[in-house]
């Protein structure tokens, strides 16, 4: 399979780790790279970086040019990437450019009937997503957003957990996505080509809440502010979104530029969900539970053979081996989702889902 990739910008290390799993899954098979699986899929052949460009203006993608030729000399530099793909014709289009302009890097691939894997959020406006999804709909490729902290050890265990009736039925869910700010590049700082905190870092615990609990939302109401951003420009560092879902489960999601940078990690990622017969909670990649079955709270190991990637997961599915846990569906969802929270913050007003 032929991968090109769009932008530079997000988060294509999924990607890059994807296939270096890939490829120690096919030397443990002792596949050489000119064979195939022995599969009869169309999409059978071993999966390989061809080509990349630019998804954005202004966007720099010399370090991962850099990055990638250390490993590969051949892959194609392009300055336009609707030319890279009319002249490749990859089965694969990885778009992570600036966030703005992923819907229509999206769009142009799958014309072609090209795959896509794509940064979230899947789009910034309510039209780009509408365009989106119809582009989609009427065609035959596969599609999925980069909700790759579904595949963490601590969350998937905790979903299973969940799922297996640890907690009993879901009532609360609090989320947390906490990052460092640093020195963010020009586009973070226009909320036109940036789209705004809720949407770019809050969408993970949002599709967090409605992955755990199966529901739907039903109204938003949420605030965010761009105080103390250190000269960031419209990027707003603090947001919080509170979510009635059905089945009467109210659900919040805490998001913040804001944590240290003395901190041992980048990123701080956390939920917890209260049911009727327990509590869970995921925070510093781990898990605790609160249960009839535990002595009081006790940590939960978890198991090391969850070790699992998004990427992987979605050649699985374009190869017709499985589902990926991503769907289309949700990526559209979990993205609307975000954009009427930030409707909600921008019109300091409870928003309703149609």
């Amino acid at each position: 399979m032929k991968i090109c990739i769009i932008g530079a910008t997000g988060h294509y290390g999924y990607v890059l780790e994807g296939l270096e799993m890939e490829r120690q899954r096919q030397e443990e098979l002792n596949i050489s790279k000119k064979d195939e699986y022995t599969s009869n899929c169309q999409y059978a052949g071993i999966a390989d970086i061809v080509g990349i460009a630019p998804g954005s203006q202004g966007e720099d993608i010399t370090p991962l040019v850099k990055r990638l030729m250390q490993s590969n000399p051949s892959i194609c530099v392009y300055d336009d990437y609707c030319k890279m793909l009319d002249e490749i014709k990859p089965d694969i289009a990885v778009v992570c450019c600036y966030f703005a302009d992923q819907a229509k890097a999206a769009i142009e691939a799958i014309k072609r009937g090209i795959h896509v894997f794509m940064d979230k959020p899947v789009a910034t406006t309510f039209e780009d997503l509408e365009l989106l999804k119809k582009f989609y709909y009427n065609s035959n490729v596969h599609l999925a957003a980069m909700f790759g902290i579904r595949y963490t050890p601590w969350f998937l265990n905790a979903k299973e957990y969940v799922d297996n009736g640890a907690i009993g039925k879901i009532r609360l869910m609090n989320a947390q996505k906490s990052y460092k700010l640093g020195r963010r590049g020009e586009h973070y700082k226009n909320r036109n080509i940036y789209g705004g905190t809720i949407p770019w870092v809050g969408t993970h615990a949002i599709d967090w809440l409605h992955w755990f609990s199966n529901e739907k939302f039903i109204s938003v109401y949420a605030a965010h502010s761009n105080l103390y951003n250190s000269d960031h420009g419209d990027l707003e560092v603090s947001a919080i979104c509170s979510f009635v879902m059905t089945g009467e489960i109210f659900a919040t999601v805490s998001i913040d530029y804001l944590r240290p940078a003395t901190a041992q990690r980048h990123d701080d990622d956390r939920i917890r969900i209260v049911g009727t017969e327990g509590v869970i909670e995921v925070r510093d990649r781990k898990i605790y539970l609160t249960n009839k079955f535990t002595s009081g709270t006790e940590e939960i190991e978890v198991a090391e053979d969850y070790k699992e990637n998004i990427f992987c997961d979605f050649l699985a599915q374009i190869r017709g081996e499985k589902k990926c846990m991503v769907s289309a569906e949700d990526s559209f969802y979990v993205t609307e989702a975000a954009l009427l929270a930030r409707t909600s913050a921008d019109e300091k007003r409870e928003v309703r889902f149609l």
